[in-house]
């Protein structure tokens, strides 16, 4: 019984920052879901429209568009982030590498190929197309779920913004004019302007500022300007 309980202790330790952030976001996501609902409801009362049920809430045009949306510029600043990071550079950040590592680097380095080691992942000591595309893995799948959750966010965009109109005796528009439209673009580069803004900054401030025992800052005395030094 020690050792199970030791066990699932280790489970839980080991694993915390995935489970603590998920249970977080499921949490944030339902209350969204709850102060969604009732900003929609408002705005059917004020129209003289019949409310909805949570239900019917959750599978709305109106509630898949305001989670998509932001989605999708999370996966972007992440891509951009991840790709962007191999060749541009910041002096004194633990966000950029140091900066003579600019690049993909050397297969020694990455331990790819000959230099795999025995707890390498398989794929890294191939010298295929499996190796090329693992190599990119992480970034690839981030771009994927871009691009996936970009669409869904039309999608879904298009249905919220043709509801509108309908309810405003409009003539809907078809998919294609909408991601022509201003909705489809501020709803997108509102986002994308503020991950932007919090790369940079964040690329910018740890330079100067710490945070004692996190991995995103340097070491409490480290120079400011040390490079690719995590505390």
């Amino acid at each position: 019984m020690t050792a199970d309980r030791s066990r699932e202790r280790g489970f839980w330790r080991s694993n915390s920052l995935t489970l603590c952030f998920g249970a977080a976001f499921l949490i944030v996501l339902g209350a969204q879901a709850v102060s969604g609902r009732a900003e929609f409801n408002e705005q059917l009362a004020v129209q003289g429209l019949q409310q909805i049920g949570f239900g019917d809430y959750l599978m709305s045009s109106d509630f898949a568009v305001d989670v998509t949306e932001n989605w999708q510029s999370e996966f972007l600043q992440f891509f951009l982030y991840i790709f962007g990071t191999v060749y541009l550079l910041q002096r004194g950040s633990p966000e950029s590498k140091e900066l003579h590592k600019a690049g993909t680097e050397s297969e020694r380095d990455q331990r790819m190929g000959d230099h795999a080691r025995p707890d390498s992942p398989r794929w890294a000591a191939t010298k295929d197309w499996r190796q090329a595309v693992y190599s990119r893995s992480l970034g690839l799948v981030m771009a994927v779920f871009f691009l996936l959750s970009w669409l869904a966010q039309s999608v879904s965009g298009a249905a919220a913004f043709n509801e509108l109109r309908l309810r405003q005796l409009q003539a809907p528009v078809s998919w294609p004019s909408y991601l022509a439209s201003a909705d489809f673009w501020n709803r997108s580069l509102q986002n994308w302007q503020s991950e932007l803004l919090a790369v940079a900054s964040m690329a910018i401030l740890s330079v100067y500022l710490r945070q004692r025992g996190s991995p995103e800052s340097k070491p409490v005395g480290a120079s400011h300007e040390a490079t690719g030094v995590e505390g």
